[in-house]
């Protein structure tokens, strides 16, 4: 699902001779760079102050960001859409690729947290 899903963000590229989608690579990369930065912060490293409220905020705040990052891969499709930088074709195989992904990311977590 991965590869079809870049494979999908190439052609949206390249079947119109336009590499302005490619800013959405960008946001792909940018995803998950706040549950790795954090995200890092559980229960049992010991990094609590009076509860889990300050893991609590973190976490959230890293939630935020990656949720921030997500809305952009859609919407910067769609501003170059709208700004007629990007035919309509390529808007549509930019989504197309962003609903791959997105799907890839949530089967991948589906079946990590199921239980053996």
């Amino acid at each position: 699902m991965f590869s079809s899903g870049i494979l999908l963000q190439l052609l949206g590229c390249v079947l119109w001779q336009n590499w302005w989608p490619m800013l959405t690579g960008i946001m792909y990369i940018l995803v998950p760079m706040p549950y790795i930065f954090f995200g890092a912060v559980g229960g049992d490293s010991g990094y609590s102050l009076y509860g889990s409220n300050l893991e609590s905020g973190w976490i959230d705040a890293g939630k935020f960001l990656a949720g921030f990052s997500a809305v952009g891969s859609i919407a910067i499709p769609a501003i170059l859409a709208h700004a007629q930088v990007i035919t309509t074709g390529a808007l549509i195989m930019e989504l197309a690729a962003a609903l791959v992904l997105g799907a890839t990311c949530i089967v991948y977590d589906y079946f990590n947290s199921k239980d053996d």
